[in-house]
């Protein structure tokens, strides 16, 4: 499978001189399509600066970023709104759904900015929900669901404009053992219909339910393609 996921000799820098801060140092790091990656390290390793330029969020100091064969790293800000939007699917930890719109409305929402027609947007919107267990809950508003009920609703808003890849920042953070379990079984559900996933985790267990760990320490890739069964508390977890 080719790479979808190409970092060369990328640096992201902050400040100069005495205050220089190199948040990421010549990594080099490729992710092939079809991946469910689970990036980990300490606090300040760059594992959250990584997952901003492998999300287009963030443009590196220096070297190249290849996303789907295209060297995205020095785009305009336009075009990489429409990658991300058109290309790639974020989960975040808080789950960032407007509360005064439905489960349905809130799905819909990425397909709105793409252009898409209001019918077949209720209707991949209703599709999406329905993948992830909540074709039950199209009208419900966040306040009327739990707390991994919203994450779902946010997975689906992640997949409904059928994206290469589904980009995950700490998305079991805020739930408990159960409801983790729950939505990583539906991440692994994605994978296996194609979806490349990278998700950014602090939590052994969650990285153990991946197929491959990036260990990130000062900026730098430690480990490339760790196995997720050597991961456990108290060894490489700081």
């Amino acid at each position: 499978m080719p790479s979808l996921i190409d970092l060369r000799n990328i640096s992201k820098v902050y400040g100069s001189g005495n205050t220089e801060v190199k948040a990421l140092w010549d990594v080099n790091l490729s992710i092939t399509q079809g991946d469910y990656c689970a990036i980990m390290g300490p606090s300040g390793s760059g594992k959250s600066t990584a997952m901003n330029v492998i999300g287009c969020l963030d443009r590196p100091t220096h070297g190249h970023y290849f996303f789907d064969g295209q060297d995205v790293a020095q785009l305009d800000d336009d075009t990489l709104a429409m990658i991300r939007n058109r290309k790639i699917g974020f989960v975040f930890q808080q789950f960032h759904l407007l509360s005064q719109l439905s489960a349905l409305d809130n799905v819909a929402l990425p397909m709105v900015y793409a252009g898409t027609a209001a019918a077949e947007r209720r209707e991949r919107a209703a599709s999406a929900l329905k993948q992830v267990g909540l074709g039950n809950r199209l009208h419900n508003k966040p306040s009327q669901l739990s707390g991994g009920q919203q994450q779902r609703v946010a997975i689906a808003r992640a997949i409904v404009n059928r994206p290469l890849l589904l980009l995950a920042d700490e998305p079991t953070g805020a739930l408990d053992t159960t409801t983790t379990e729950e939505v990583m079984t539906i991440f692994a559900e994605l994978n296996h219909s194609g979806i490349t996933v990278v998700m950014v985790t602090h939590e052994p267990a969650v990285a153990r339910l991946t197929e491959r760990v990036v260990w990130f320490r000062d900026g730098e890739v430690i480990h490339s393609h760790m196995n997720p069964a050597d991961v456990s508390y108290g060894t490489l977890v700081e």
